[in-house]
């Protein structure tokens, strides 16, 4: 018995720290609802039996408003217990938050997953009644991209091709193109981002020429190869001499807010690891400027401004500098960011930076006044039973136009995934 008393009493520690740890953790919280000049409220907006989801993190003014703040997009889905079979299809509706938060289903998609949803995204050059989605054809599997229009009830355009299986993977901010990619190949190489079942004509090609990261002019469907994945291996070989045997993908393609740079991760699966390869590069829409950074930035990234990205590097929020080529500062520090980079989101006004992170089945929310510094965390939002996985729900922030409020998503007590709005109130005192 004496022999196992030092291990029981490092367990007990153990034990005693993280029971610390998550009170901390539950009093900021708490204490977070009003933090000095800041304060926040939280409104739920979509209610069970049926789940509510907009998918993909705020990066690139991934905006889940329209231009005038009346509706937010989503999904809607009968389950959340196992990804999409091929072909299941979600309902795409509309919350009227003009209507008491009514929900209106506009349309149907069979492109979609749990964790992007299906790409969303409004119409930068008419965003007050058009937005981006994906879909799939029900009898050949092929992807492609839809043009919705709300005040006309109905798809105005499909960007379908026949000699490629793509659907939007980020849009201009200026609204000029939209970047497309291979979501059967993401299926097979990482299936939390990609379409269980989608055509793929690259099976069996680690690093095809024909495929990589598509362009496309929404005005007149044109569609060109901006970067092939066999270019990408030859850039990318100096740096991971393994390339050869990996079979390449590609996540977050991100444009800059000028809409005249692409920030993208090249990443490569060798067996059982998804990530062998792993290189950030950047791209001009032009195909010119093709660059493999060797300053990793992780975490799910996003474009700050200018020509700065902003992501993790250790336990600091950093900028990177993709012209230098070195980072070039810091936001934040690692108390008031504990966990650096897991989903952010810069505000449309740039002034203010949100952090998304999960601990303890939870997902908190550090929003930033950049001018200041001053800071404020949320209450947890319960990630139910999917905290890993192809089924796992990252914090994803996304922000409103207005940039004085994030969607954010969280599991309720009735064990339905569901939407809601976090609202910052500055000087709060001024309220009471």
């Amino acid at each position: 018995m004496k022999d196992n008393q030092p291990d029981h009493k490092v367990k007990v520690k153990k034990v005693c720290f993280f029971i610390i740890l998550t009170l901390i953790i539950n009093r900021s919280a708490a204490l977070g609802a009003e933090s000095g000049s800041l304060g926040l409220t939280v409104e739920q907006i979509t209610f069970g039996p049926k789940h509510h989801f907009f998918g993909y993190i705020g990066q690139s003014r991934t905006i889940p408003w329209n231009a005038g703040g009346r509706y937010i997009l989503a999904l809607r889905t009968n389950y959340h217990d196992h990804m999409p079979d091929p072909g299941a299809a979600a309902d795409v509706v509309l919350i009227d938050t003009q209507q008491a938060n009514k929900v209106v289903k506009v349309d149907q998609t069979r492109g979609w997953n749990f964790q992007q949803g299906t790409m969303f995204y409004w119409n930068p050059a008419s965003a007050e009644t058009q937005f981006f989605f994906n879909d799939r054809d029900p009898r050949t599997n092929r992807i492609f991209t839809v043009l919705y229009d709300i005040g006309r009830s109905k798809r105005i355009r499909e960007f379908r091709y026949t000699d490629a299986s793509v659907g939007n993977s980020g849009v201009a901010q200026d609204g000029s193109t939209f970047l497309a990619i291979n979501y059967g190949r993401m299926a097979r190489l990482r299936p939390v981002t990609g379409y269980p079942g989608g055509f793929d004509w690259t099976t069996g090609q680690e690093a095809p020429d024909d495929d990589g990261i598509f362009i496309i002019n929404p005005k007149s469907g044109v569609k060109r190869l901006l970067v092939s994945f066999r270019r990408l291996a030859e850039l990318v070989r100096p740096l991971k001499p393994d390339v050869d045997e990996a079979s390449l993908y590609i996540n977050h393609t991100l444009w800059n807010r000028r809409s005249d740079r692409i920030y993208f991760y090249l990443r490569g699966r060798i067996g059982d690891s998804t990530m062998r390869i792993n290189v950030p590069c950047t791209i001009k829409p032009d195909g010119t400027g093709l660059t493999a950074h060797e300053t990793f930035i992780g975490g799910h990234p996003e474009w700050g401004q200018g020509s700065q990205v902003i992501g993790r590097q250790g336990a600091r929020q950093v900028l990177y500098d993709v012209d230098k080529k070195e980072i070039v500062g810091q936001i934040g520090t690692p108390e008031i960011i504990p966990k650096p980079g897991d989903d952010i989101s810069f505000s449309p006004d740039g002034n203010w930076f949100a952090n998304g992170f999960g601990r303890s089945g939870k997902n908190y929310y550090v929003l930033l006044r950049l001018a200041d510094a001053a800071n404020i965390r949320s209450q947890g939002f319960s990630r139910g039973p999917h905290v890993r996985g192809d089924l796992r729900i990252d914090p994803a922030p996304r922000w409103n136009r207005t940039s004085d409020a994030i969607l954010v998503p969280g599991f309720t007590a009735d064990g339905t995934r569901q939407m809601f709005v976090v609202r910052i109130r500055e000087n709060p005192a001024k309220d009471k």
